[in-house]
């Protein structure tokens, strides 16, 4: 029962046939192979864009480190969610890729940045002059850090506050699939037809082994990208490994399928949360369920071995009712979901 996180859970059978695939014979090296390709005119298509540049990277904090520096000069502003990943896991990595840029953490309830909130502080950033720094750019994660997700609408909103003031905007899709598959709406409709202007659009959580595709939606943002890319080490010699992961993701909707059966999962676990006279702290609408569950129950869950982090940390030991975390993976067992509904009834 190990609901930590979906980085937990393995690589998806397709994404390793794809990687035994690619191994045969020789391919040219740092992408000028067919397999990257491949799988970048397929993300092109998936998004309908055919415009977009496309990059892989291995990890989700190099993806968005690099698409920070790429987008906010050192002096900027990079205004963000309190809760973002990039505000609270990446240990600095956008300041250090950036040069400096100054990370400027918003409230919003649900992982969210409301717009009001965002135009009052791009309004203050505007005004700071020298000694403040330059408004950079904006970022936003979808599905947010507390599970819940934006919707085209409100992408929309902050999208037109961000390029109202000369900004661009950044989504985080670590957990793209999850978004996508609650939603039920296109890719494009969530991202650059809302006005998104880079996606990190999020392998890793989602079947790879380790892949993140870049997508610049328009390819003038993405210019001397690739020596960016170089720099920080995310060239691969044999890119092919990596682009064959996202390849095998996105041929036939595996990746929206995917999304789906995480969500579908977490939905359970709430339904049993709930059934156990448990609280959720924000609506279940991805892979993730923040929640308060009767110690006596956290107590059972333990003792049987079950694996998730309390919220925010480990001071929430000893808090009645006790607040958790739990997200789940297209492969979380079914069995494992059952149990743990089965210790919070008692």
């Amino acid at each position: 029962m190990n609901f930590a996180s979906d980085n937990a859970w393995g690589a998806h059978p397709a994404v390793l046939a794809a990687l035994a695939s690619c191994n045969e014979g020789a391919m040219m090296g740092y992408g000028a192979d067919p397999v990257t390709a491949r799988a970048e005119s397929a993300i092109r298509e998936l998004f309908q864009a055919p415009d977009a540049a496309v990059r892989f990277v291995a990890t989700g904090t190099a993806a968005n480190a690099l698409v920070c520096a790429q987008l906010c000069p050192p002096y900027g502003r990079l205004y963000c969610h309190e809760d973002a990943h990039i505000q609270t896991s990446e240990c600095g990595a956008p300041e250090f890729f950036t040069g400096g840029a100054k990370l400027v953490a918003l409230a919003g309830e649900g992982g969210r940045l409301h717009p009001d909130a965002l135009a009052e502080a791009i309004r203050r950033g505007a005004g700071g002059g020298l000694n403040g720094g330059r408004n950079g750019m904006v970022s936003i994660t979808n599905a947010t850090e507390w599970g819940t997700l934006y919707s085209p609408r409100q992408v929309a909103a902050l999208a037109e506050l961000a390029h109202g003031a000369g900004l661009a905007l950044h989504m985080d899709g670590a957990r793209f699939a999850n978004a996508a598959a609650g939603l039920g709406c296109a890719p494009a409709e969530l991202t650059w037809r809302a006005g998104v202007d880079v996606l990190c659009f999020g392998g890793t959580k989602n079947g790879a082994m380790a892949a993140e595709a870049v997508i610049f939606f328009d390819p003038a943002r993405a210019e001397d990208f690739d020596y960016r890319r170089k720099q920080s080490g995310h060239v691969f010699s044999k890119q092919r490994f990596l682009a064959a992961q996202m390849l095998a993701l996105v041929e036939d909707g595996l990746w929206l399928e995917l999304g789906a059966l995480a969500n579908a999962k977490a939905a359970r676990l709430a339904e049993g949360i709930l059934a156990a006279q448990g609280a959720l702290l924000q609506p279940v609408q991805s892979n993730a369920v923040f929640a308060a569950i009767p110690t006596d129950a956290h107590a059972r869950l333990r003792a049987a071995g079950a694996i998730y982090h309390l919220w925010p940390d480990k001071s929430a030991e000893g808090l009645d009712p006790v607040p958790l975390r739990l997200v789940t993976a297209w492969n979380t067992p079914e069995d494992a979901v059952a149990r743990f509904c089965e210790l919070l009834a008692g």
